[in-house]
């Protein structure tokens, strides 16, 4: 194990906190906002906050082309993909592209939201706070609607150390 010393007068540069974070593994989501167009990116950030009420959050730089649809929405969708939706984690990632059109399988749900379909889970939300963060927002939302898949051994689609990755189930 390489030993980096952090240290206390100052924050770790960019270059060493993005190679930290490149070992922390994580589910891959599409989070879909309704709009004119509609807004939707691929996210590792989503994590659950609380159970009691629940509460789950993600984070999103105020630069990011679907910021606005975003901080406009009341509702918003979290779509956890399968190991098989690569491609739909690569399409919501392109910039510069109709994602919606590119991807095709969705459907309007509440407050015309966008649902991703043959996802591992989709959790519709509320929105009930944005948080300032450096160059980002927290957006904290209030889980409203879900369902998951029908096939428990469905696997998440991961990303960890800047590539996306498969879960392999034990026995």
């Amino acid at each position: 194990m390489t030993v980096i010393p952090l240290h206390q007068d100052r924050a770790v540069d960019a270059d060493l906190f993005r190679a930290l974070l490149r070992r922390h593994a994580a589910a891959v989501v599409v989070i879909t906002a309704p709009g004119a167009p509609p807004a939707g990116f691929t996210a590792t950030s989503f994590t659950s906050v609380s159970l009691d009420p629940p509460l789950v959050s993600f984070c999103l730089a105020k630069s990011a082309s679907a910021w606005p649809a975003v901080h406009a929405a009341s509702t918003i969708a979290v779509h956890v993909l399968t190991q098989e939706q690569e491609h739909v984690a690569r399409t919501f990632a392109t910039r510069g592209i109709d994602r919606f059109a590119a991807h095709g399988a969705w459907h309007p749900g509440p407050d015309d939201v966008p649902l991703l379909d043959g996802v591992l889970a989709r959790i519709v939300c509320k929105v009930t706070q944005h948080v300032e963060a450096g160059d980002h927002t927290i957006v904290l939302a209030t889980p409203e609607l879900g369902e998951h898949h029908a096939d428990a051994t469905a696997t998440p689609l991961v990303y960890h150390d800047g590539t996306y990755a498969h879960l392999r189930r034990s026995a």
